[in-house]
């Protein structure tokens, strides 16, 4: 399915987008430009926020303004019986935040994370933040359980770990290097809030950033210790 001309794309963003930054559109550009195309079909899927009403108003708000064809994905009111026909029309997938466990399990529900695999090998970009960035690893640091930071088991299409909002939430950091020094979560990779990581297949190939200060951090343990490599992204300057 898979061929050198058709790459497998994610786009894993720690935070940013139209959601959290709806007067820089920077990442969501970045996103539009991947596909090649003039102007891709873009499907907003908002799972994780319970498919939110007023966040796929803001989502259809944003992407009129910019080059694509935008549509959502709901499956509390889903826009037709086959879903995987209507997934693999899309360019683009962009997953939003909210609440991993619940998101995770409803996808397996519905059969839609076999869909997504499919599109992905197939060439369909997918992307999003926050739990619209973790699901697509095997393993997440997540809030979806009030209390703590926890471990999630996500779909693996990459593999290791991700934790967003790296810079924005203040547990996160703390939480991350707790739960890898005990061996609870493999090793992966951090974002702060207005980074994307783009892996191709499974290489990180780029790293971008809506924000001039903002980071990406691989994290490893070794000898008993955390060890965390700061990545520089390329700052993505309005032209």
């Amino acid at each position: 399915m898979t061929t050198n001309s058709v790459p497998r794309q994610i786009f894993a963003m720690g935070g940013g987008g139209f959601s959290m930054e709806p007067e820089n559109p920077l990442l969501d550009r970045y996103i539009l430009g991947l596909s090649k195309k003039e102007t891709p079909r873009v499907c907003f899927v908002p799972t994780a926020s319970g498919d939110s009403d007023r966040y796929v108003v803001r989502f259809y708000s944003a992407f009129i303004q910019l080059p694509c064809k935008p549509c959502h994905l709901s499956l509390f009111n889903p826009p037709r019986a086959n879903l995987r026909s209507f997934v693999l029309e899309q360019d683009i997938i962009y997953v939003g935040g909210g609440n991993t466990k619940n998101l995770i399990a409803l996808w397996k529900e519905w059969g839609l994370e076999q869909i997504l695999r499919e599109a992905w090998e197939s060439g369909v970009i997918l992307c999003g933040l926050s739990a619209g960035s973790v699901c697509w690893f095997e393993q997440a640091v997540t809030d979806s359980i009030p209390g703590s930071m926890s471990v999630l088991k996500c779909l693996g299409f990459l593999k290791g770990s991700n934790c967003p909002h790296y810079d924005g939430e203040p547990e996160r950091r703390p939480s991350y290097h707790r739960l890898l020094l005990k061996g609870l979560i493999s090793e992966g990779y951090a974002a702060d809030d207005g980074v994307g990581l783009h892996f191709v297949g499974d290489t990180l190939e780029t790293i971008v950033s809506s924000r001039p200060d903002a980071k990406a951090y691989r994290l490893e343990r070794l000898d008993e210790k955390i060890k965390e490599t700061t990545l520089k992204p390329t700052y993505l300057r309005n032209s």
